[in-house]
């Protein structure tokens, strides 16, 4: 045999083994690769989207309908459609209680606040409950008459049904424009394109604003899309919009967060600067005048400049007509405790929507107007739900000169609490739309002064708190003689009772 052979079997063989070998590791591998990808697969959860109609109508600012009734009423916003894909002005539908601009003009109209912010447009809103948090990937607005009230959806932290409350409550905008007229009254399904945020919400809020419509809009359903799971940022989803980028900027080099906010109503530690370049050379009162445009963000952005800047925007005269409304979800006791050296000289203070699910407390509010109470002529405190017994009884004893009170929807406030109003003698104005009042002893003392009196309760409160039962109307016609109010089945036309009464005429 030749000495080759034994050596090409021994090469041969080891070869084999090699194949073997490389054969059985790729076989591992490729099992194990199997073993993994199935197993990732069991790990990565199926995120199914889940749809859900609103649940349960939690808050809301107004609607045409009454409180006994389901006609025009927020409630209907809650479960299925009732006429979608139907339109037409049906009763079964949700409606504010106003639309146009005739409301700003009617004769018993407010006038405005000033330094109001340009993105601020919203005249009315609902809170929506859902059954399950879900991380929102679209909403539908069912609208079946005069659509394009919607001016603004945001979602909420909180989880209405936990039984353990969370320590802060964080609203963020999934989507926000002007208002803009629709062209046509028919009906639509209306599905902006919301951001995505990152926490589960099963609480919604729409803000509308009416004002560019002919006639009431009127919504039948809200339709929440979502999934349990954070999904990830797609190519298409992660395109951001260059006015979100100034915003959230804004929001990290200034501090628009509550915390934040706060902060900036505080005391700041402000640099030593030689000079404040040509301020110095401007009278005080030009400069005041030129900080009057300022929003209260911006205020308190520009006071941490310098201290020029920052004496101007903590004077108290920049401050006599202050309306926190378009910041309600900002504000709170630690906010109203900032302000309180500010405040000393205001005059008209708005503080309607704020302060709801404990964001301000009956303590930290008495204590505000106990500092900035003493000049108040005008309180705005529409849907305060905060506000008790307690709170009128301050409001009584601390603004002896006021003069116009808003309680339009505090329907937390007890029946008996109305009589603290009875105190205050300068009142010329009192709206108690969808309040619990069933007396008017408020007339009562103003009504026996010699100067004119002005009462103004909307027909809805009229009509639906049973605050105008047979005696108080004979009450009314026989102290207030001069007493004029529009019929009471026309709120449509006239949003609002008018009671202009002077001095009882003897005999």
């Amino acid at each position: 045999m030749s000495p080759v052979f034994p050596m090409l079997t021994v090469l041969s063989m080891f070869y084999y083994m090699c194949l073997r070998r490389r054969a059985r590791t790729a076989t591992r591998g490729e099992m194990n690769s199997r073993r993994a990808i199935e197993s990732n697969t069991r790990a990565l959860p199926i995120n199914v989207e889940i749809v859900q109609y609103a649940k349960e109508v939690l808050d809301f600012s107004s609607h045409y309908g009454s409180e006994n009734s389901m006609s025009y009423t927020m409630w209907n916003l809650a479960g299925i459609p009732n006429v979608y894909p139907s339109s037409g002005d049906f009763t079964q539908t949700a409606v504010f209680r106003t639309y146009g601009t005739w409301w700003d003009h009617c004769p018993s109209a407010r006038l405005p606040f000033k330094r109001m912010p340009p993105t601020f447009c919203s005249q009315d809103y609902v809170e929506l409950a859902f059954e399950e948090p879900v991380y929102p990937t679209a909403v539908h607005i069912l609208e079946t008459y005069h659509p394009g009230a919607v001016v603004r959806i945001l979602a909420c932290s909180a989880n209405p049904y936990s039984q353990n409350p969370p320590a802060e409550v964080r609203w963020e905008i999934l989507w926000s424009e002007a208002p803009t007229k629709v062209n046509g009254p028919q009906a639509r399904q209306f599905t902006p394109c919301i951001k995505q945020i990152n926490f589960p919400t099963n609480l919604i809020r729409l803000e509308v604003n009416s004002s560019l419509l002919d006639y009431y809009t009127e919504l039948d359903a809200v339709v929440l899309h979502g999934v349990k799971e954070r999904p990830m940022l797609s190519l298409k989803t992660s395109m951001i919009d260059m006015n979100d980028i100034d915003e959230d900027e804004d929001d990290e080099k200034y501090g628009c967060g509550m915390d934040t906010l706060n902060k900036q109503f505080s005391v700041v530690t402000l640099r030593e600067w030689p000079t404040n370049g040509y301020f110095d050379k401007l009278p005080y009162e030009l400069i005041q005048l030129i900080l009057s445009h300022l929003t209260v963000p911006d205020l308190c952005r520009l006071a941490q400049t310098c201290k020029l800047l920052y004496q101007h925007c903590c004077d108290p005269l920049q401050y006599i007509h202050l309306s926190l409304q378009p910041y309600w979800a900002r504000i709170n006791d630690t906010s109203l405790e900032y302000l309180q050296s500010r405040c000393t000289l205001i005059q008209w203070l708005n503080l309607s929507w704020t302060g709801n699910r404990g964001a301000i407390s009956v303590s930290g509010f008495s204590r505000f107007l106990k500092v900035c109470g003493s000049e108040l002529v005008r309180l705005e405190l529409s849907c305060g739900h905060f506000l008790n017994e307690t709170c009128l009884e301050v409001i009584t004893e601390l603004c002896p000169n006021l003069q116009e009170l808003n309680l339009s929807s505090c329907d937390k406030i007890p029946p008996q609490a109305f009589n603290h109003i009875a105190k205050v003698g300068s009142l010329k104005r009192l709206i108690l739309y969808r309040t619990k009042v069933e007396v008017l002893n408020g007339c009562q003392h103003p009504c026996q002064r010699e100067d004119s009196f002005d009462v103004k309760v909307t027909g809805s409160a009229l009509m639906l708190c049973g605050s105008i039962d047979t005696s108080i109307r004979l009450w009314l016609s026989r102290e207030c003689q001069s007493l004029c109010c529009s019929p009471a089945n026309s709120t449509a036309q006239y949003p609002e009772f008018l009671f202009r009464a002077s001095a009882p005429q003897s005999g």
